[in-house]
């Protein structure tokens, strides 16, 4: 069941820096999806990567199975499957698997594949992965739909193939598209009416193209008879909450440099930011949330606003830019204080506490003077602080 407004969770690649202990940082992923599911977080996607030694989970369905049974209501998925590493037909049956396991709450993430080296590895050529990603994800809809897939690729071959299990959930899990700058990905979605994970919202540039991207998904949507649900629209960013916006600056200024400079500009080949300070432009841009609730809540809000309405959820690119405790107590404070801003759970409240304040003198008076009428009736005098709090006046000597 869906609570009301956004949602939120991450979006675990993960990214863990030259010299981790490896075999840890997996078990501190698990740790942190668990932390997540104690705190109400909404979702978790987990990545899926074979090379270039930072993001270091090979196989997200092994993560979500730990993760699943360690956890009570988070949903997790593959955030995303390299659909053209795979045969469709088994991971059309592998996320049918999980979608048991975990009684509903396994989500199928897919993509073409980010990292070039891992296709590269793979014999694959970057000219054909987005055609195959379409390919696949063509099979996988039609087994999950109960079809019966006789299909010859250049790279598969399926024979009366069907799913022998069907999904526990009903008529099948959720499943979403990767989308960064280019229209394949919200093209791919709309084919299918899927979901879309904008992971091209955090990058420069990106906010700017959402609303754009969005038209195109629902266009191709209705060129085949689907449509395409705002609701299960998700923008990636990056995310860090401290109690003040200075003080979240300071905890992740080293983190974010060293990830930048040593894994996205020195491994990966991209072009090195000209920017002075890369990390307050980014804050200004409003592609990476850093600062205290009340700037982050500002932050979620214009990104709204600049999707063009309403949006389904926001996850966060999980890093390692501060150290743990200041990464838990940053999605401690986040569900704290943010997430009620888009969920309504506090308005309730809200408007309790303000009925009480503009009906205390109806409320409290008639109260009040019976506790004074208890005095005088005894024969005793009113106490001149009881006088003072009641008529908000301010007690001799305090």
């Amino acid at each position: 069941m869906r609570h009301r407004g956004l949602i939120f969770g991450i979006f675990l690649a993960p990214f863990h820096r030259l010299g981790d202990n490896p075999t840890l940082a997996m078990r501190r992923d698990i740790d942190l999806i668990e932390w997540l599911d104690h705190l109400g977080f909404d979702e978790a996607w987990v990545g899926e990567h074979h090379s270039a030694g930072w993001e270091t989970i090979a196989s997200p369905e092994l993560i979500i199975a730990a993760a699943a049974e360690r956890t009570k209501h988070i949903r997790i998925g593959s955030g995303v499957t390299s659909l053209p590493y795979h045969n469709p037909f088994l991971v059309a049956q592998r996320f049918t698997q999980l979608d048991h396991m975990t009684r509903g709450r396994a989500m199928l993430g897919c993509g073409p594949g980010a990292l070039v080296s891992d296709a590269y590895m793979l014999g694959i050529e970057p000219a054909v992965q987005r055609r195959r990603m379409d390919e696949a994800l063509d099979v996988i809809i039609a087994l999950l739909a109960g079809e019966t897939v006789t299909r010859e690729a250049d790279w598969f071959t399926l024979r009366q193939a069907r799913l022998h299990l069907a999904p526990y959930t009903y008529p099948r899990f959720p499943i979403a598209v990767a989308s960064t700058l280019t229209p394949a990905g919200v093209a791919a979605a709309g084919r299918h009416g899927l979901g879309v994970l904008s992971l091209g919202a955090g990058l420069p540039g990106g906010a700017d193209a959402l609303a754009k991207q969005w038209a195109i998904a629902e266009e191709t949507a209705a060129q085949h008879g689907k449509t395409m649900d705002r609701r299960e629209w998700r923008l990636v960013l990056n995310l860090h909450v401290a109690e003040d916006d200075e003080q979240a600056l300071a905890e992740v200024r080293v983190g974010e440099r060293l990830e930048t400079v040593t894994y996205f500009e020195e491994t990966l080949a991209r072009p090195p930011g000209r920017a002075e300070d890369p990390l307050r432009e980014g804050v200004a841009a409003g592609t990476t949330l850093v600062g205290s609730p009340e700037t982050v809540a500002r932050g979620i809000e214009q990104l709204i606003e600049r999707a063009g309405g309403d949006i389904g959820g926001v996850m966060f690119r999980a890093h390692d830019w501060a150290n743990r405790e200041q990464t838990w107590r940053s999605y401690e404070l986040f569900a704290r204080w943010v997430m009620p801003r888009f969920q309504g759970s506090a308005d309730a409240i809200a408007a309790s506490n303000a009925w009480t304040r503009s009906n205390r003198d109806t409320i409290f008076r008639p109260n009040v003077d019976a506790i004074r009428r208890a005095y005088t009736d005894a024969g005793k005098p009113v106490p001149e602080q009881f006088d003072a709090r009641v008529s908000g006046a301010t007690p001799k000597g305090a």
